[in-house]
């Protein structure tokens, strides 16, 4: 019973909750980045690099993303302001106009580290991407899976995507300082650190990125009026930032960018 609230305050308090969705190829356009956007450098670089990334943009190949997530990857009644939407249409802005870019969302709804796994190799079979992106730790954490457990899990998860022929990118649990003093997240954020350097893939850290927002100032992410507006521009951020960090881990020239 109190996995079940805990659960449910996450994707309340992280305004991010939504039933099943996919990236749909008519995002909008992607303006300037707005001053909320801001981040410091440091939390969109990585040591790692995404090789099969930049091959598909130089050959002139299709991208294909899949996103693999929870609830909070999308947005009710809002599929193309969600994160993979935004993600999309940032990337579709900067790279060349003959380069095909699509994202497609697949939901794992409620599920652990170690379950999401278990689907991996048919899905992979089935959608064959260049790049997946593997959003997973909540779930754990809100169920106090053992830690030594849940790396064991991430870890054969990314090795079941790398087998198959993707790059992969890991995005940590999504922060809300409403929940952080009900469960334990830092073995969960650790644990997904020493995998992806053990596997020397990025990792995006959400958890640091929305923390950094609600410190500055940039969102109330505790208010309890939040609402849809407030998730839209979230993941609008979220979006930009992710599209920015996968074009730096693929370390793309001037020639492989618009601008």
């Amino acid at each position: 019973m109190k996995a079940k609230v805990l659960l449910s305050l996450v994707l309340l308090c992280g305004c991010l909750a939504a039933p099943q969705a996919r990236a749909g190829d008519a995002a909008p356009a992607a303006p300037a980045t707005p001053p909320a956007c801001e981040l410091p450098s440091y939390l969109l670089s990585s040591e790692s690099q995404l090789p099969k990334v930049a091959e598909a943009i130089k050959s002139g190949k299709p991208l294909e993303i899949l996103v693999i997530g929870s609830r909070s990857t999308t947005i009710p009644a809002s599929e193309d302001a969600s994160y993979p939407a935004r993600m999309q249409a940032i990337l579709r802005d900067k790279l060349p106009p003959q380069e095909t870019v699509h994202v497609s969302v697949e939901i794992q709804s409620k599920k652990t580290a170690e379950e999401a796994a278990a689907t991996f190799v048919k899905l992979m079979e089935a959608k064959r991407p260049t790049l997946v992106i593997w959003q997973t730790g909540t779930v754990d954490a809100i169920r106090a899976i053992d830690p030594d457990d849940f790396r064991g899990a991430v870890t054969e998860g990314v090795s079941a995507l790398q087998n198959a022929g993707a790059d992969v990118v890991l995005m940590n649990l999504q922060y809300s300082p409403r929940t952080e003093t009900m469960i334990s997240v830092p073995p969960y954020l650790d644990n997904m650190k020493v995998v992806a350097q053990e596997h020397d893939v990025p990792l995006f850290d959400r958890f640091a990125i929305m923390r950094q927002w609600n410190d500055q100032g940039q969102f109330d992410l505790f208010s309890p009026s939040r609402g849809p507006e407030l998730a839209k521009q979230v993941h609008d951020c979220l979006g930009r930032a992710l599209a920015q960090f996968v074009i730096d881990a693929a370390h793309l020239g001037p020639a492989q960018q618009q601008n």
